[in-house]
């Protein structure tokens, strides 16, 4: 039996950890991007970056003053069963550690028709999912509106192929790198349906940066887009240089014959995401 109360303390810890704690493989690619960066502003950009990142964790404070809204992403393990559902406990460790840790409470209670905060900066968006074995791994992300104004959905025609994903990866990062605080980490959906190909390429930015992507092919197609993404000379902070992008990490998905979902979920300078095994 999961206690779905440890399931809420580990989100609880996890968004006190991502909010002040830059993630370890994001902070080692922000140092060799430093040694890589030709363009002294670039290189200028992404030393404060790092000295942002070194405060954030010494004195506890927020890594940027958007503490976004809370995505949580719960792998439950096959032999497991719960006694409760979940979102109301989460919700409380969300309202919980907001206020513990003085974070910024960014959510609105209708998008539509009541724009007033909620207080608390909850609902948090939860997703649950199964997966073989016993416990669950708790996936928390804490999400600032720039970086997720730059991410989009786009139906492409199937005939499109890798050029047309390509092409609206692209475009997105064209258009909308500038406003979501670069160096980006890009994560690319392709496949699945309308509905779900923004939850596959949001799940490509938990994958650590500089890890193996899932087959040959996709590690090509990877370096490809990463290198045409630094090509724009976008660079950090907007200013100009070399390192867009950190890092590009696709996922795919079957999907129906006539169709080729591609989401592009665009990732901040400060990843902040943290998972915990839960037994």
């Amino acid at each position: 039996m999961l206690d779905t109360g440890r399931i809420a303390e580990a989100v609880r810890g996890a968004i006190v950890r991502a909010a002040s704690e830059l993630r370890p493989d994001v902070h080692a690619a922000l140092r060799q991007a430093h040694a890589t960066e030709r363009s002294p502003r670039g290189r200028g950009v992404i030393e404060q970056l790092l000295q942002n990142a070194d405060i954030a964790a010494a004195d506890s404070v927020p890594l940027c003053q958007d503490t976004g809204t809370v995505w949580v992403w719960v792998e439950i393990g096959a032999q497991e069963c719960l006694r409760e559902p979940l979102q109301a406990p989460i919700d409380q460790a969300v309202s919980s550690a907001y206020r513990e840790a003085g974070l910024r409470m960014s959510v609105a209670r209708d998008a539509l028709f009541d724009r007033s905060n909620t207080g608390d900066n909850t609902p948090a968006f939860l997703d649950v999912t199964m997966r073989p074995g016993t416990g669950a791994t708790v996936h928390v992300m804490l999400k600032g509106g720039g970086s997720d104004n730059a991410s989009q959905v786009v139906m492409v025609p199937p005939g499109a192929g890798e050029q047309g994903v390509r092409e609206v990866v692209m475009r997105a990062v064209e258009l909308n790198a500038p406003n979501a605080c670069p160096p980006l980490v890009v994560g690319v959906g392709v496949g699945s349906t309308f509905d779900k190909v923004g939850v596959l390429s949001k799940r490509a930015l938990l994958r650590r940066i500089g890890t193996s992507a899932a087959s040959p092919a996709h590690a090509a197609f990877e370096r490809s887009l990463l290198a045409d993404i630094n090509a724009v000379g976008i660079g950090p902070g907007g200013m100009g240089g070399d390192t867009t992008a950190l890092a590009v990490h696709v996922a795919t998905a079957p999907c129906h014959i006539a169709s080729l979902p591609v989401a592009v979920n665009v990732g901040c300078c400060a990843i902040r995401s943290v998972s915990v095994d839960v037994a």
